[in-house]
């Protein structure tokens, strides 16, 4: 449990372990750590400069620790360090123009000099290099495309996707200087809530708390039958809220799961599978949440804990789903109980080790009492350092050092890559294509909230091929999140037009649009007159519509309900072949074949396109606490009857009538009717079938 790496690191050994090169990167690094907490603390210094110290540091981490092309012959290696210096350098250089030099710029009235085109175009061609070396070509080429979209080609395309175009000085401006592309909004939430929060990981993993959350979950669930598949499942829930990385989790607890699973009986693939779909779901777990959390707080304007609040329940819910996989195939494999005589009890784990959960419940105090997110993982990496005081192994000056160090470079792809996309971003917002998909959506869609989410799915899937995780979620976020808001928007307002509850302010807009109408608003109406008289509405009212019908907090969490939608469909790159890193790397532990592997993952992880449609059509993470827990528990069995009508197996294998039996069952505790006898039916019939099959299981011991 030393490290854990972000995806797709790229890093070379043979710098890293120079005596000159690798201390070198090691006190960058640590000059790095030091500057962004006095960034996130004590700073003076503008966004705008700030944003450029980010690009301009890690734009130099990057060039030395992720070296331009591969060699092996010592004289290549020199020249290709040579190179990458000049470039890291030239990236800094770019940061410090920008401060020495704002001035002056817009003393000239914002027209550039011949430097200012210099640095600019050098900014732009640096950032794209150090994402090809961290991500691939995929993100350069897209930024490509994009930036000459803007500025060229885009008015030779005819249709809604015409854009006039813009001068390449206002493009570059744009992109750089004006602090909107690679110095924008997004650049901000990387060095501040994102750089914090895996610098907060990087310490609980140097302290010890990664080998404590793997020895919580041997104890914990260890000892059950099928118990290491549980603790797969369980520490990867664990770190996720730690780290936030799901190939992250797969390396740091894999090695010890996968082998584990195997031990117990079951198959490997199966083993890997589970593996790579719970670590994917460390994504989806609070408090880090990846990047994600950060990013949707700034796009809706919700508070990061009411975010991570709302995601709780939904995260523990996905990790149920794999845990009831990893039921079934052990009594299906006839998995064993795993008598380690080494295996602490609960007991000692929490003897030895239950100071590494005050820094939890400290970020999470802080959060609760109002600090900033970024104030709150600073109080709880001092935290850290002081809870590590507590055992037998406190975090002395070097093993702080080197976890700024770690957590530093643990942060290079990340914040490269959102730097980055920050020009696609740029792009969306200046030529309003993002509307412009929203609109095409909703058309394909028929107006169809359903075929909305699968035409997202199918987005992001393709997105995901070529897109780490974030950046499909922000380029997602950017394009549909209007489309899907608008029609979760629209279903709640219809829901208030058919029980004849429309407030008096909504139908003043109807009176504007409809006159001839507005008396049918008086009384409930069938779902066909109130569609009929929604497009009797003209598009600029309908934003007034919906905030005249609909409560600030009910407008408030359809548009996060919109982005969790999106967030949690981005992740099924990680598990969905051709392209799945988490699958690869769990695959690689397990010795098994990776598109094989790739699709048992898939097919464990299928809570991230059920969920989904629960944040769509229930108040799973927009009701009272009340509402929320009632969707969660019927959701939790009839995931769990759907999961076994897929596997045919519940406590014993199922005849192909009641194979089939399951998946209505399941549907009458998912479907969206609001009927709470519905939701008890389906509950009463699937535990009575849980029972049996109980009792078949014991009697008649299943077989292969």
């Amino acid at each position: 449990m030393e490290k854990i790496r972000d995806e797709s690191s790229t890093e070379a050994p043979e710098r890293l372990e120079h005596p000159v090169i690798g201390r070198s990167i090691f006190l960058l690094a640590i000059v790095i750590a030091v500057s962004h907490l006095y960034f996130n603390t004590f700073s003076t210094l503008s966004e705008l400069w700030t944003s450029a110290l980010h690009f301009g540091l890690f734009g130099l981490l990057c060039a030395l620790a992720m070296p331009m092309v591969r060699s092996t012959t010592p004289s290549t290696q020199r020249w290709v360090f040579g190179v990458d210096l000049f470039l890291g350098l030239a990236a800094l250089g770019c940061a410090l123009y920008l401060i020495g030099f704002e001035d002056a710029l817009y003393a000239r009235g914002v027209t550039f000099s011949t430097m200012d085109w210099v640095v600019s175009i050098t900014a732009v061609v640096l950032i794209l290099e150090f994402a090809r070396r961290t991500t691939g070509w995929f993100i350069p080429v897209l930024c490509i495309v994009s930036l000459t979209y803007v500025a060229w080609w885009g008015k030779y395309v005819e249709g809604l996707f015409n854009f006039p175009g813009l001068s390449w000085e206002t493009v570059l401006f744009r992109s750089y200087m004006g602090g909107q592309g690679m110095l924008g909004s997004i650049a901000r939430i990387s060095w501040t809530y994102v750089f914090m929060f895996i610098l907060f990981g990087a310490f609980l993993v140097k302290s010890g708390a990664g080998d404590f959350i793997i020895d919580l979950a041997r104890c914990a669930a260890g000892r059950f039958v099928g118990g290491p598949g549980f603790v797969a499942v369980f520490s990867s829930g664990l770190m996720g809220s730690v780290s936030g990385s799901s190939v992250a989790n797969t390396v740091s607890t894999g090695v010890i799961t996968i082998p584990l699973m195997r031990k117990a009986g079951f198959p490997a693939r199966f083993a890997a599978g589970v593996e790579a779909a719970a670590s994917t779901g460390g994504q989806l777990m609070p408090p880090v949440m990846g990047a994600g959390a950060f990013i949707m707080a700034s796009y809706t304007q919700v508070s990061y804990l009411t975010i991570i609040g709302v995601a709780a329940l939904p995260a523990l819910l996905y990790f149920l789903s794999v845990a009831m996989f990893v039921r079934i195939e052990a009594k299906r494999s006839h998995a064993v109980k795993l008598e380690d005589e080494y295996t602490p009890t609960l007991k000692e784990v929490l003897k030895d080790g239950w100071h590494y959960l005050l820094p939890l419940v400290v970020l999470i105090a802080a959060l609760v009492y109002g600090f900033t997110p970024t104030y709150a993982a600073g109080i709880a990496i001092l935290s850290v350092v002081a809870a590590s005081w507590l055992s037998s192994k406190p975090m002395k000056p070097k093993d702080i050092l080197d976890a700024m160090a770690l957590g530093t470079r643990n942060i290079i792809t990340t914040a490269i890559l959102l730097i980055t996309v920050g020009l696609i971003v740029m792009v969306v917002s200046t030529t309003g294509i993002g509307n412009t998909f929203s609109l095409m959506i909703a058309d394909w869609a028929g107006g169809s909230l359903l075929v909305t989410i699968i035409l997202v799915a199918l987005a992001s899937l393709i997105l995901g091929m070529g897109l780490p995780v974030t950046a499909a979620y922000i380029v997602l976020a950017t394009l549909s999140a209007p489309a899907i808001y608008n029609l979760i928007a629209q279903s709640q307002l219809l829901d208030l037009m058919n029980s004849g509850n429309l407030p008096e302010q909504a139908k003043a807009v109807f009176m504007l649009a409809a006159p001839d109408q507005v008396q049918l608003l008086n009384a409930p109406m069938d779902k066909a007159t109130a569609l009929q008289m929604l497009a009797a509405v003209p598009d600029t009212f309908s934003s007034q519509l919906l905030e005249q019908a609909l409560s600030p907090h009910a407008i408030t969490m359809a548009l996060v309900s919109a982005h969790m939608i999106i967030f949690w469909l981005s992740q099924d790159s990680n598990v969905t072949p051709p392209v799945c890193l988490t699958a690869f790397a769990a695959a690689a532990i397990a010795g098994t074949p990776q598109m094989r592997t790739g699709f048992t993952a898939w097919k464990l992880a299928k809570g991230l396109y059920i969920v989904p449609l629960l944040f769509a059509y229930s108040p799973l993470i927009s009701g009272d606490f009340e509402e929320m827990l009632r969707v969660f528990i019927f959701g939790l069995f009839g995931i769990y009857a759907i999961i076994a009508g897929l596997e045919g197996f519940l406590e014993h294998r199922l005849g192909w009538s009641l194979r089939l039996l399951m998946f209505p069952v399941g549907a009458l505790m998912l479907w969206p009717h609001g009927m709470l006898w519905i939701d008890g039916a389906g509950l009463v019939v699937f535990l009575v079938l849980l029972v049996w099959s109980s009792r078949k299981g014991r009697v008649a011991p299943a077989t292969v």
